[in-house]
């Protein structure tokens, strides 16, 4: 026996899942879990039996509810579904899924669609932190169609702005989790911090790469991705993440000076593959480094004052744009708020079948 559960399969950026209503899922965390997996058809390398598309950015989930937090409009908890293993990981945020997030509560009616512009407040149960979504709804429908474009995904969209709210130190409590801009671990400098999304960067030059190389040619690099990830594990107990072999964060990045003083290249992991793009999180993250004196990222960009900067973070797909919002904090500068644009759509909404004894 199967059981027919709804499902709206959507792209949020350059990335593309299921997105289900919480309650069209199984309480029981265990339960949904296994759902999740059958739904994706993991573990599989192809996930030949389910929606997934083989690789990480076309496994990922996104499950929304109306929220009971003031001021909040819907949480949305995020699940990056392994592909080869069965592993349904609810640590980190997704902000390309995201990008999703606010049309799918107005077209599910969760929230009401505004005449020209909506703003969903969205509460990320994953990171705990908060990001207002000004979505387009001309007549008061969402609208998809638009002339905005983002790098990695063919075609144009209607614009979608995201505004990072308070992802400062929201998973770990600190920006900064270990209490230093820099830490060495194995003789190599490295960043631990928690903006948006808990992240160790390195420069590439740190461990003998160009930080311009594509993703394939770094997957290929077997002892690259494997100092990588010792690195990613000490990292990932500093920062009080405890035992990371089984989680995707904290995510390990290599950095490199761009063409500019506003820009910084940026080489993404999952953290065991180059990213075909980049994560929105990562984006805020290596945009706060790139900012913020004292980090291993610093010293590729330019002093800066008080007040809003674009930077550009440069990934193997082309680039992300960020606002960063900078104000003064005693004897330095802090991040206080950042924002960029992506682009979504609705591509099926239907019925999922999955076996009826995971219920």
């Amino acid at each position: 026996m199967q059981k027919t559960i709804p499902c709206v399969l959507m792209r949020g950026g350059t990335s593309r899942g299921p997105f289900f209503r919480a309650e069209w899922l199984p309480e029981d965390v265990g339960k949904r879990d296994r759902v999740l997996l059958s739904a994706m058809g993991s573990p599989h390398e192809l996930q030949v039996d389910g929606l997934g598309g083989g690789n990480s950015l076309t496994s990922k989930v996104a499950i929304v509810s109306r929220s009971t937090r003031p001021g909040c409009d819907v949480d949305y908890l995020f699940a990056q579904v392994s592909v080869d293993r069965e592993l349904v990981d609810t640590r980190p945020n997704c902000g390309n899924m995201l990008s999703a997030v606010g049309p799918f509560a107005i077209d599910q009616g969760i929230v009401p669609a505004g005449d020209g512009e909506t703003r969903v407040r969205i509460y990320n149960v994953n990171t705990r932190s908060t990001i207002d979504a000004l979505v387009q709804t001309p007549d008061g429908r969402t609208e998809y169609e638009g002339n905005a474009s983002i790098d990695g995904v063919p075609g144009t969209g209607a614009p979608i702005r995201l505004n990072f709210l308070d992802a400062w130190g929201s998973v770990t409590g600190k920006v900064f989790p270990t209490g230093h801009l820099q830490d060495i671990i194995d003789g190599v400098a490295v960043t631990c911090i928690d903006a948006a999304m808990p992240m160790m960067i390195v420069r590439a030059a740190s461990l003998g790469a160009a930080g311009n190389e594509t993703p394939a040619q770094l997957d290929a690099n077997l002892s690259l991705v494997e100092r990588l990830e010792a690195l990613r594990r000490e990292a990932g107990r500093r920062m009080g993440l405890g035992e990371v072999t089984d989680s995707v964060i904290p995510k390990p990045v290599l950095v490199s000076a761009g063409k500019h003083g506003d820009m910084v290249v940026s080489r993404y992991f999952t953290p065991h593959k180059c990213h075909r793009s980049h994560a929105v999180t990562g984006a805020i993250g290596v945009a706060t480094a790139f900012v913020t004196p004292g980090t291993v990222a610093f010293d590729l960009g330019a002093m800066r004052s008080p007040g809003v900067h674009r930077i550009e973070v440069a990934h193997p797909a082309g680039r992300i744009e960020v606002d960063v919002e900078l104000r003064s904090a005693s004897s330095s500068l802090e991040v206080r708020g950042a924002g960029l644009i992506r682009t979504a759509r609705k591509i099926m909404e239907g019925q999922l079948y999955v076996p009826a004894h995971l219920f």
